[in-house]
């Protein structure tokens, strides 16, 4: 549960140009961004210790909507269910029959996700960026400027201006690896898989 928050709450070995001003990275991460109000896909994620021991794999579908709205649905024995309307998160767990509900946290630096489907002007005010660029890769590292965030560092890679890969690195070295895959951006999406209805019988945690 903690690497699926840790991912609400996102170097290549390639040979690349120097690393390029802030200025110009929060510029070409917010073109790349701002092209999808929409994005569909599936992703892989893997989660290892600060030793490189393998903690979780796991693999499942997602859906986001701007302005921060989500759906990350982990596929089974693991399975788990995030969903977000941009006001409220609920995590549901099928196994343990339980839903925890919380508010969203718009602080992009709590909420790696809201960089795909959030506020895109917000993205200087959260992070020290740079970039790098080889052929139609486009590296972007993220360095969170407040203490209290879940993550030192975030690396954002686009591929062809689709968004390829992301990893999170925390305090202790844990690193959560998450490669975006059969990604569409713009798709038309019904908005009424962002809103939860709390299956009958299940536990509800408020947060």
């Amino acid at each position: 549960m903690r690497t699926i928050r840790m991912l609400l709450i996102a170097l290549l070995g390639f040979t690349a140009v120097q690393a390029q001003a802030d200025d110009t990275a929060v510029k070409r991460l917010s073109e790349l961004l701002s092209k999808a109000q929409t994005i569909t896909g599936r992703f892989s994620q893997l989660t290892l210790d600060g030793s490189g021991t393998q903690l979780q794999e796991t693999s499942g579908e997602m859906s986001l909507k701007r302005p921060g709205l989500f759906r990350w649905h982990t596929d089974a024995p693991q399975e788990q269910l995030l969903v977000s309307n941009g006001q409220k998160v609920w995590l549901y767990d099928p196994d343990l029959q339980q839903v925890t509900i919380q508010t969203l946290d718009q602080r992009l630096t709590h909420t790696p996700a809201l960089l795909l489907s959030g506020d895109v002007s917000s993205i200087s005010e959260n992070f020290e960026i740079t970039h790098k660029e080889a052929g139609d890769v486009v590296d972007f590292m993220l360095k969170p400027k407040a203490k209290d965030t879940l993550f030192d560092t975030l690396r954002l890679s686009f591929r062809g201006g689709v968004v390829n890969d992301m990893q999170l690195i925390d305090g202790v070295g844990q690193r959560t690896n998450i490669l975006f895959m059969s990604v569409k951006m713009n798709p038309p999406v019904d908005a009424k898989q962002f809103d939860f209805q709390v299956p009958e019988g299940a536990d509800v945690i408020q947060e």
